[in-house]
C-alpha cells in the first residue's frame, strides 16, 4: 500500500527566462551567468535573426542597443512588442540615445552599476508578472548617476538637510570600511558629533538657499587622509532636489592640490 503525502510536495515555480541579445559573445556568456546566479534562465541570442526566432520563449528580453554594421536592438524591440505585448523590454546602450522613449520599458546605460540595476529592473517585471506589488526605489540608479558622472577619484555623500544620507559613494565607504548600504537612512550627526554646530548650519543654508559652499580645508568629512600635509582638499556642497522631491545636498571632497 502507498500512501502519497500530498505535503511535501512543493509547487515548483519555473524561472523567469530572459532573452539576451548582443553581438559580443563574451558580454552574452558574462550576463548569462550572472542571471543563472541569480535564479533566471538565460536565452542567448548574438543576431537580431537569431532573437526574433525565440521570442515566444521568453518573459523578459534584454537587447544591446548597437549590434554593429548598422543594426539596432530596437528592431527586435519592435517586432516583441507587435507580437507579445505584454513582455518586458530593457534596452542596453553604452550611451545616452535620443531616438530612445519609444516601446522599450527601460533603458539601462552599460558599466557603472549597469549589473546592479539590471537584476532590480528584472525583479521589478518578475513581481508584476506574477502579480505581486512592485515597489521600485530609484535613489541607487538616480545617485549612482551622479556619482558616475563627477568620477571615483571622489568622496562623495548625498543628504538631507537634516543629515540622513540618501546615498554615498563606494569611494566615501572605503574610508569606513564599511558597505554603502550601512549609511542608508543614518544620520551624519549621529554618527560624527564632531560635526554637529556649523556644518548643520551649512547643510541647512545650502538645501533652502540653493547656494553653494566650498572650503578648501579637511573639514566637512571625517577622517580625510592626513598623512600628507602637502595635499590641498576641496570640500565642495551644493543643493539637490531627492528623489521624493525634497531639498537636500551633495558633498564631496577631492584633492585638488598637491604642494612640493
Amino acid at each position: 500500500m502507498f500512501i502519497l503525502d500530498t505535503e511535501s510536495k512543493k509547487t515548483e515555480v519555473a524561472p523567469i527566462r530572459v532573452l539576451l541579445l548582443d553581438d559580443r559573445p563574451d558580454l552574452l556568456i558574462l550576463r548569462s551567468a550572472i542571471l543563472r546566479q541569480n535564479g533566471y534562465e538565460a536565452i542567448t541570442s548574438s543576431s537580431i535573426e537569431e532573437a526574433e526566432s525565440k521570442l515566444e520563449d521568453c518573459d523578459i528580453a534584454i537587447l544591446d542597443y548597437h549590434l554593429g554594421q548598422g543594426r539596432f536592438g530596437t528592431t527586435v524591440a519592435e517586432s516583441l512588442r507587435e507580437k507579445r505585448p505584454q513582455v518586458p523590454i530593457i534596452i542596453l546602450s553604452a550611451t545616452l540615445e535620443r531616438k530612445f522613449g519609444g516601446v522599450e520599458d527601460m533603458h539601462l546605460l552599460k558599466g557603472h552599476s549597469s549589473v546592479e540595476d539590471m537584476l532590480a529592473a528584472l525583479r521589478s517585471f518578475e513581481a508584476k508578472r506574477r502579480g505581486k506589488p512592485v515597489v521600485v526605489d530609484a535613489r541607487s540608479f538616480y545617485y549612482s548617476r551622479i556619482s558616475m558622472a563627477m568620477g571615483d577619484d571622489i568622496v562623495l555623500e548625498i543628504m538631507d538637510e537634516e543629515g540622513n544620507w540618501q546615498y554615498v559613494n563606494d569611494t566615501f565607504a572605503k574610508l569606513y570600511d564599511k558597505k554603502r548600504t550601512w549609511f542608508l537612512g543614518k544620520n551624519l550627526f549621529d554618527e560624527f558629533p564632531e560635526l554637529r554646530g556649523e556644518w548643520q548650519e551649512i547643510l541647512q543654508t545650502v538645501a533652502t538657499t540653493r547656494e553653494t559652499y566650498v572650503d578648501r580645508s579637511f573639514r566637512g568629512i571625517p577622517k580625510l587622509p592626513k598623512k600628507n600635509s602637502s595635499w590641498t582638499w576641496n570640500v565642495l556642497v551644493f543643493p539637490l532636489k531627492l528623489h521624493d522631491e525634497r531639498a537636500g545636498v551633495v558633498l564631496t571632497a577631492r584633492v585638488i592640490e598637491k604642494k612640493s
